[in-house]
């Protein structure tokens, strides 16, 4: 089994609040969100292992006797293995007005006595708003308001407090601010190898900076994750780095606690073979998952994941070995993809929108993808694609109706629309809706092109971008192939283009480079802060369909 645990073994234990911290939370919490919803919570041998590391503290006779060992602590753990619940389970032991998590003396044998934080602060950081709801926080909800000791708080979507109003946690997303981290006692940043724009990274070392400012809280930072894909510059991979310089004595810090399993790669390894697949999962798992109920069950899942012909190998094994794979030449990642959908429905009327359009008039595919500019939730309005006969043609009289019903439908703030094809409509829609909402993007031009395609894989890679779960989007994403080109950005690393597996293939992509161009236009009125206009409903067209 390869892991990786910075610092190694102690010769000698440290004392710890370890053991009373998992007995609040055995006695008093319930089980997030998930099968054992509401269920008393229990730790697994791992876990409480875990619990006891974090909470170590120097011995009695020491200068800092009673004060935390560890002031940043990070787990990498593959998917499934109930890590978010984890964290959000020592965010309600901080929380808890009873909560035996700082060091208040030591008793006779010498053990650490542990008392509550006064006046917690506990900022919970999610990589998108969105996630917030699916991650630690929703947990930490779930945990208190259908616990024992639901009396005792007063939580709410965005902020749960303790019911004297002594202290609260909180929910913050994507980029808080220096003023969010001021006060922290305890924070904790949930599937790290997301938080790869520079806004995240630069929030989370505002973040780790502020935690000094309380020492009389003795304050700290809890990082939980899959591990990440190598060369994104993502927060994930910055701890793991420094992680592993530290355990080659190439850096000294006493402070950091890490810890990483993962199926160690073999080089003889075959996992199209049975055996092998079913042993590298029961690898990554650890041996204290592998007690869970019907473990071996939960194994054959994951292998079956692995068998089917359009799974994405390389973020397969990242996510179910937790392994650092570099993607393939798939242009974005489909399994990240697949987590980004969301049952909204279609967008409601008269939201603010933005438009991508590309496509052919023969035997490719033409489409029209929205994205609602407030959130980021993105959908295939419309799309046509070939049926494979030598005369089949786009209908244009469909097209013009559905870009009608767009434009009828939302407030559109801007079309970007790939020409080629298309010129006369395009200009013919220019004139309908105005020249300044229906902007020609031709997709020609090397370098913008490659930059908006690198800003759509950036959104799915944080989060930022969500859509509607449709299949013929979802498999034209799933077609794009990356073809890099002889330019380097601005941190020296090639930019790309999508392109098809091969000129003739029958699995097209049109519908991807529309969701990209969507996305571009969507990022333009974001810059441009652009707002919805109250009670404004756009009627141009009386064609569309209601």
């Amino acid at each position: 089994m390869a892991t990786l645990i910075v610092p190694g073994r102690d010769e000698e234990p440290w004392p710890t609040l370890g053991p009373q911290v998992c007995s609040l939370l055995e006695e008093r919490a319930v089980h997030g969100p998930g099968d054992l919803r509401g269920r008393d919570y229990t730790l697994d041998a791992e876990k409480r292992a875990l619990i006891y590391k974090w909470y170590e503290v120097y011995p009695k006779g020491h200068p800092r006797a009673g004060k935390r060992r560890f002031k940043r602590c990070a787990m990498s753990v593959r998917k499934g293995t109930a890590k978010t619940e984890l964290a959000a389970a020592v965010a309600f032991a901080e929380l808890h007005p009873e909560g035996p998590v700082r060091c208040d003396g030591f008793d006779a044998r010498g053990r650490p006595v542990g008392v509550p934080v006064t006046d917690p602060y506990i900022p919970m950081v999610a990589y998108t708003e969105e996630q917030t709801e699916d991650l630690a926080y929703a947990a930490l909800m779930v945990m208190i308001t259908e616990g024992h000791d639901a009396d005792l708080f007063d939580a709410g979507l965005e902020r749960i407090m303790r019911g004297d109003g002594d202290g609260k946690a909180v929910a913050l997303a994507a980029a808080p601010d220096s003023r969010d981290g001021a006060r922290t006692t305890f924070q904790h940043f949930d599937e790290t190898h997301r938080f790869v724009l520079p806004r995240l990274r630069e929030a989370h070392q505002t973040m780790l900076a502020n935690v000094p400012k309380r020492q009389l809280a003795d304050p700290w930072s809890l990082e939980t994750t899959t591990t990440y894909t190598p060369g994104e510059g993502a927060v994930a991979e910055g701890t793991h780095e420094y992680a592993e310089l530290i355990d080659q004595g190439k850096a000294t810090d006493n402070t950091l606690f890490f810890f990483h399993r993962e199926a160690k790669a073999r080089p003889d390894e075959d996992l199209t073979d049975r055996d092998q697949l079913y042993a590298a999962v029961r690898e990554a798992s650890g041996p204290a998952i592998a007690s869970w109920p019907d473990f071996e069950g939960q194994v054959a899942q994951i292998a079956s994941l692995y068998q089917q012909p359009d799974t994405d190998r390389s973020y397969w094994e990242r996510v179910w070995l937790n392994r650092r794979v570099r993607a393939g030449n798939q242009a974005f990642d489909v399994g990240q993809w697949d987590e980004l959908a969301r049952d909204h429905g279609l967008i409601s009327p008269n939201r603010l929108v933005t438009v991508g359009f590309d496509g052919a008039r023969f035997a490719d595919s033409t489409g029209i993808v929205i994205t609602d500019v407030a959130t980021g939730y993105q959908q295939l309005y419309a799309g046509w694609e070939s049926d494979g006969t030598s005369d089949w043609e786009v209908p244009e009289d469909e097209v013009h109706e559905a870009m009608a019903e767009v434009f009828g439908r939302w407030q559109v703030w801007r079309a970007y629309m790939d020409p080629p094809y298309w010129e006369s409509e395009v200009n013919a829609w220019s004139g309908t809706y105005g020249e300044k909402r229906v902007v020609p993007w031709w997709t020609n031009r090397l370098k913008p092109t490659a930059y908006a395609m690198r800003a759509y894989r950036t959104a799915m890679i944080t989060g930022a971008v969500t859509h509607d779960g449709g299949r013929a989007l979802r498999e034209h994403i799933a077609n794009a192939r990356r073809r890099e080109l002889k330019m380097l950005d601005e941190d020296a690393k090639p930019l790309w283009l999508i392109r098809k597996e091969r000129p003739d293939s029958p699995f097209k992509i049109d519908f991807a480079m529309a969701g990209a161009l969507s996305w571009e236009a969507r990022g333009d009125a974001v810059a441009a802060n652009a707002k919805p206009r109250d009670g404004y409903i756009y009627t141009a067209s009386s064609t569309r369909r209601r």
